[in-house]
């Protein structure tokens, strides 16, 4: 009997002691998103200047690159610096590689914030309800009151810092999508130019 309270008492402290990390951290992802917005919304205006209605194959034949994104203009400079030799399409293979594990990697933070966010909010909410439901045991309302506030607040801020996420990755995947077609399409018109 007595190893059951010393593990209910362990976990209990384990519990309590999460909520303070898991408050800061929070309002750390809070800020991030915050600072991250300015740089999407960055993103999403270079985007807005670009020409929508762009004959890709032709620009690319031309070599006019001006009209595509920077991660694209970059590769497509790099593409032409290349000196030619045996294994071109080796070394192109793996540049295209390259890029686009540099590209898919920039969204990382995003995706890991989809699940963390909600995550973090369920954790925040669960602990301080556990000690406002003992207060509430005691009569403690004004303890309860407080542990509610905190318990929700922590769920609707780890909510928004999921959709927000998610709502940021997905513009960005589209984004991507479309940068690593237009770096294939480079490659092989830059290749093909070559041979």
């Amino acid at each position: 009997m007595e190893i059951i309270a010393v593990l209910k008492s362990f976990i209990y402290l384990i519990s309590t002691s999460l909520l303070v990390p898991v408050l800061v951290i929070l309002a750390s992802l809070a800020v991030w998103i915050v600072v991250y917005s300015g740089t999407f919304t960055g993103l999403y205006l270079r985007r807005r200047r670009l020409p929508r209605q762009v004959d890709c194959v032709a620009a690319m034949e031309h070599h006019d690159f001006a009209v595509f994104t920077g991660c694209v203009q970059q590769f497509a400079g790099t593409l032409l610096q290349l000196s030619v030799g045996k294994k071109d399409e080796i070394v192109v293979a793996n540049l295209l590689r390259e890029s686009e594990h540099r590209l898919w990697k920039s969204l990382d933070r995003l995706k890991m914030l989809i699940r963390i966010g909600p995550g973090l909010g369920l954790i925040g909410t669960l602990i301080p309800m556990g000690t406002g439901l003992a207060a509430l045991g005691q009569g403690d309302l004004t303890r309860l009151s407080g542990d509610l506030v905190i318990a929700f607040t922590t769920t609707v801020v780890g909510m928004a810092l999921g959709l927000i996420s998610y709502f940021f990755f997905t513009i960005q995947r589209r984004w991507i999508e479309e940068d690593v077609k237009n770096m294939e399409l480079a490659a092989e018109i830059l290749m093909a130019e070559r041979s």
